[in-house]
């Protein structure tokens, strides 16, 4: 029997796309809403929004494929947290919240190409052991 990563062909690169766009989403997050352009002064709050992208920060950087399947779904609330406010604030905080909705996409898109090939060899092991 063969498991699914011995059939899987994982592309680094894509892996360590996936871990630079978390990387810098995290820190937009935290400079964003703590120097550049936060809601209100002296309002640290919403800074707390990176602290679950960097809980999946050592799950990615380890290419955990359970890590990078739940924080690829994550990540979809800080594209849309972008597009929202790239739409409704103006200036600096619109450009930065368009950079996180990149970010995020890339981070989103990286992650599920990385997972795909083990997702495929997965399914074509159990469709083995069921014949």
């Amino acid at each position: 029997m063969t498991t699914p990563t011995s059939t899987a062909r994982p592309n680094g690169a894509l892996a360590s796309g996936a871990l630079a766009s978390l990387v810098a989403l995290v820190v937009l997050a935290l400079v964003w809403e703590l120097w550049l352009a936060p809601l209100r002064p002296g309002a640290w709050a919403l800074a707390l929004k990176a602290l679950p992208l960097a809980c999946a920060l050592p799950g990615v950087a380890r290419k955990n494929l359970y890590t990078l399947q739940w924080a690829s779904m994550l990540v979809l609330l800080y594209f849309a947290e972008g597009i929202v406010r790239g739409m409704t604030d103006a200036r600096l905080p619109a450009s930065l919240a368009w950079l996180e909705a990149a970010l995020a996409l890339a981070f989103f898109v990286c992650a599920l190409a990385y997972v795909a090939p083990f997702k495929r060899a997965a399914r074509l092991n159990a469709r083995a052991e069921k014949s």
